[in-house]
């Protein structure tokens, strides 16, 4: 009895002293990186880095997540770029990141100067692994060309992480004329990267912008961008609901602008999305047309298809603009909008030219109908309200 008692404590106390040092080590930290939120930037190279709720940082240069590790930004977050071109978040192929905003405490990344304005800071750039249509086929890679990172690939479910109620404002700082920033730049990212409820407002270039990939949205906003509210190349092919997108302060340019890829239109994979529950609001048809381009609601050129559903476009010349060959002859199977609801201000429904720039007959492309767009007709839906700003 005394040595089976003896065997039991002996037992017992290597029992406890393991649970010890497992604890330890859960409560030792998983990151060689050191915060410093009055100066966040660096290379987030190892583990996982995970910022405190209701803390303020400063990104005030390039903020890496690198291969293996991951970035973790909880609900009520604020994180105010400072450094123009030098201050963006990129996370590079085979790292992840995890921003858990919720609807009424949403993650806001931010100008942080005291007069905030369109292009303060970079943006958000996420690279993935997922197909792009450079070179046809699906197989290649590229640069990015706003953080020189590789994206591109051939696993089409690769997995960036989580975007969840974010909102990104005053992004969009230019190095030129031909690079500058988005709100978001997606670059070939996959499925199993979630998107949904992101916010892209006051940006000095495009809202949203994809780059290939195949990653699926949700609750899409952008407002008041000095360029496109969304935009996409290089043959994105994602399932998307719920966008809503508004042209604000006499700023802007078309409310979807969309290619193939413009150096080869009939690349593989073609650009392919869907998009149910679409609203996009202009400046009007009589809008400068300095200002506003071509004034299209939907631009579709260079090869892209698309297929819409429950649409609903007010405040543009042109609802749906298309050109180009390749783009017009998928009209009615791969290139088709239903249930479009357009407002009196919308002079033309459908406008083409074929690759030759002689205008075309592209109505049979949409197909009129009962609509509410993103939710609630040109008003903001109910699905925006606690997380957005300035609906």
């Amino acid at each position: 009895m005394k040595t089976t008692f003896r065997k039991l404590m002996a037992l017992a106390i290597v029992a406890a002293a393991f649970v010890g040092c497992s604890d330890d080590d859960n409560n030792a930290p998983s990151s060689s990186f050191v915060v410093d939120a009055n100066n966040f930037q660096g290379t987030i190279a190892d583990g996982e880095v995970q910022l405190n709720a209701g803390t303020t940082y400063k990104l005030t240069g390039r903020l890496l997540i690198a291969d293996g590790a991951s970035l973790t930004i909880p609900a009520g977050t604020r994180i105010e770029g400072v450094g123009g071109t030098a201050a963006y978040i990129a996370v590079a192929q085979g790292g992840k990141i995890f921003v858990n905003g919720t609807e009424n405490n949403p993650v806001v990344m931010t100008s942080g100067l005291a007069t905030p304005a369109a292009g303060n800071w970079g943006g958000l750039v996420i690279c993935g692994k997922a197909p792009i249509n450079r070179v046809t086929g699906g197989q290649s890679t590229a640069s990015a060309e706003v953080s020189e990172l590789t994206y591109g690939g051939t696993i089409a479910n690769d997995n960036s992480g989580v975007l969840r109620y974010l909102r990104i404002e005053y992004a969009g700082a230019a190095y030129n004329q031909l690079k500058e920033f988005n709100g978001l730049s997606l670059f070939g990212v996959g499925s199993g990267t979630v998107v949904e409820y992101v916010q892209a407002v006051h940006g000095a270039d495009d809202g949203f912008e994809f780059f290939g990939g195949t990653v699926n949205t949700k609750g899409l906003v952008a407002l008041g961008n000095e360029d496109d509210l969304f935009d996409w190349t290089e043959g994105w092919i994602g399932t998307n609901t719920d966008w809503y997108g508004k042209v604000a302060f006499g700023k802007g340019n078309r409310g979807i602008e969309a290619d193939n890829y413009e150096d080869g239109f009939a690349n593989t994979p073609i650009a392919n999305p869907t998009i149910s529950n679409l609203t996009l609001i202009g400046a009007g048809s009589t809008a400068d047309a300095a200002a506003y381009a071509e004034n299209d609601a939907i631009k579709l050129r260079r090869g892209t298809r698309g297929i819409f559903s429950n649409v609903v476009l007010s405040g543009w010349k042109n609802g749906f603009a298309l050109e180009h060959d390749e783009t017009i002859a998928a009209i009615g199977t791969t290139l088709k909008a239903t249930n479009v609801s357009v407002a009196s201000d919308v002079t033309n429904l459908t406008v083409g030219k074929n690759t030759a720039g002689t205008s075309v007959d592209v109505a049979a492309a949409v197909t009129a109908g009962a609509s509410q767009g993103a939710g609630n007709g040109i008003a903001a839906p109910s699905w925006t309200a606690g997380w957005t700003t300035g609906l």
